[in-house]
């Protein structure tokens, strides 16, 4: 009986330790979710040194909490979001150590560029009443930042001159003569027809004057600061590290894009020299096939003039990029159990920020939104947007790609917080990316030997990215340096190559997630392929993959072996 007792007892003991651990994580993860939910009254967030100090200070006291919980008497999932919580608190904390709101200016990005995405079709009276609001929180949103960037270029964290040719496009596109014609007054023009002709009437007469008397001119203190601010005192040198306290900002920036703690500068660009190698003999390969006679060299010359390969108008790039994606979608029900609710739409970059941007991009939603989803391509310079590279990047950035994995993370049961709901890891979900482009062959997307080569070509663009990007920031590589590598290893335009330079130039780190996480994926499927033999089922695997939502690699590297001893 004595020992019926002690077990119940021990039992009772242990159930009790495991729900104050979860209990306490819940309280931890709560108040986190919450301090970001009662925010600011603008709809564009407080940017003050005070708000940034208190919430770094506030994910410092959440981290300290967080070694007070038992993570062994977690459950799976709960230790999940631990080290998730754990990686993102301490993410706050290191940017604010490296005073990184001090520089929210990126080649193609940027904290006046960032206001772009906000401007979305209007679907009701409330819809048009919050975008109002939106607009006049502008000006004091713009001079919170500009105070902070002043900070950043007295202590000689400006961005480089070189990667701004080109840049004034991105303001003087917003100061317009009238209120009528300007990008942020567009929502305007296309009410709901549901609405009555007065509030029509009304809301377009408070957008003009808001556009007028207060977008506008923000646009024009932008411009001035740029021109007579920020531009004179952008530094000479391109590398981060060149700067104060940059080798150890690097090496951070290394640990959160790659999401691990073992990779270095060097460690990464030999990586990076290895696969180039790899994937330059498959180039030559299909090269070979062609009964080309040339070099790799000459045939990547050959691509980037010749006309056939570049649409002659923006609706055949379009019609094109939309084409690919409905034979992707076609695939879907192959190769996954779950997909997700949202549909997307393919659309062009907006006018106010294509010069400067990358080739295409998706744009995401909430899981509240009314928005679909948007794949975007950039119909800019069409002599520089070949078709043969449609199908991957279409794969990469619609789906199975972006869409797929993000509204998929949107869509997750409500008993994974919230936070985790809305996480974005580059190395998880740009590796996914990447992953997808090597898996549209599989699914019959590459139908002419340019497309193949198109496919390496990009998969070759990411791994020069990883000699490239720590190049730039380690080992102190000039511009024309990491052009040249570019130029000579893939066939993207050289329009194309300097706009990614300057990218990789401005965002140190962030080029290294998408092969990193790529290389993981693929590592982790052929493990599985190999130890279950005719047991492994690419549906499953891929479940596996993306049914708990955003997570590291580590962890993602954890599951999957866990899925292998499970199928046997």
């Amino acid at each position: 009986m004595k020992v019926q007792i002690i077990l119940v007892s021990f039992f009772f003991l242990f159930s009790c330790s495991k729900l104050i651990s979860e209990r306490q994580l819940n309280t931890i993860i709560d108040s986190y979710e919450n301090y970001n939910a009662k925010a600011d009254d603008s709809p564009l967030g407080q940017y003050t040194e005070s708000h940034f100090e208190d919430y770094a200070s506030f994910c410092d006291s959440l981290k300290t909490q967080l070694k007070s919980v038992n993570v062994e008497k977690l459950s799976e999932d709960s230790q999940i979001s631990y080290k998730l919580l754990n990686f993102v608190l301490n993410e706050t904390i290191v940017k604010y150590k490296f005073k990184t709101h001090w520089n929210p200016i990126l080649s193609d990005g940027g904290f006046h560029l960032s206001l772009t995405f906000r401007v979305r079709p209007l679907t009701d009276k409330k819809s048009a009443v919050k975008y109002l609001k939106l607009l006049k929180a502008i000006p004091n949103y713009i001079n919170q930042q500009k105070v902070l960037i002043k900070k950043g270029l007295d202590a000689g964290m400006g961005q480089p001159l070189v990667i701004f040719k080109g840049y004034e496009s991105t303001y003087n596109l917003h100061i317009t003569d009238s209120a009528e014609e300007n990008f942020y007054y567009s929502p305007f023009l296309k009410l709901p027809s549901q609405l009555s002709k007065k509030d029509k009437d009304s809301l377009q007469l408070a957008a003009r004057d808001v556009v007028r008397n207060e977008v506008i001119p923000a646009f024009k203190s932008v411009k001035e600061f740029f021109e007579t601010t920020y531009y004179p005192n952008t530094r000479k040198t391109i590398g981060v590290s060149q700067t104060p306290n940059g080798s150890d900002y690097y090496q951070s920036r290394i640990d959160f894009y790659t999401t691990q703690t073992n990779e270095s500068a060097e460690s990464i660009h030999e990586k990076g020299l290895q696969e180039v190698s790899r994937i330059k003999k498959e180039m030559k390969l299909i090269v070979k096939g062609l009964g080309y006679k040339g070099s790799l060299k000459s045939f990547i010359k050959f691509l980037r003039t010749d006309p056939q390969f570049y649409p002659k108008t923006a609706d055949e790039l379009l019609k094109h990029a939309r084409n690919i994606a409905k034979k992707l979608d076609e695939q879907l029900p192959r190769f996954f159990k779950t997909l997700p609710r949202k549909p997307y739409g393919v659309a062009p970059v907006p006018d106010a920020i294509a010069p400067k941007y990358t080739a295409g991009r998706y744009i995401g939603t909430s899981a509240e939104s009314t928005d679909p989803g948007y794949y975007w391509v950039n119909t800019y310079n069409l002599p520089s947007r070949p078709l043969y590279l449609i199908p991957s990047l279409t794969a990469h950035e619609a789906v199975p790609g972006h869409h797929l994995q993000g509204s998929l993370n949107n869509e997750l049961p409500e008993t994974i917080p919230k936070f985790r709901r809305n996480l974005y890891l580059s190395a998880y979900g740009e590796g996914w990316g990447l992953y997808t482009e090597f898996l549209a062959e599989e699914m019959g997307i590459y139908t002419t030997a340019y497309e193949k080569f198109g496919k390496f070509t990009y998969e070759m663009w990411r791994a020069c990215r990883l000699v490239v990007d720590t190049g730039i920031h380690a080992f102190g590589w000039t511009r024309d340096e990491a052009v040249s590598f570019m130029e000579e290893n893939t066939s993207l335009s050289i329009h194309e190559i300097n706009t990614e330079i300057d990218r990789y130039i401005s965002w140190p780190g962030q080029a290294l997630a998408y092969k990193t996480g790529e290389m993981k994926i693929r590592e982790l499927r052929s493990k599985a392929e190999r130890e279950l033999g005719d047991l492994f089922d690419i549906r499953q695997f891929h479940e596996v993959i993306l049914e708990i939502g955003t997570v590291t690699l580590p962890i993602l590297e954890e599951r999957v072996n866990n899925y292998i001893i499970s199928s046997k």
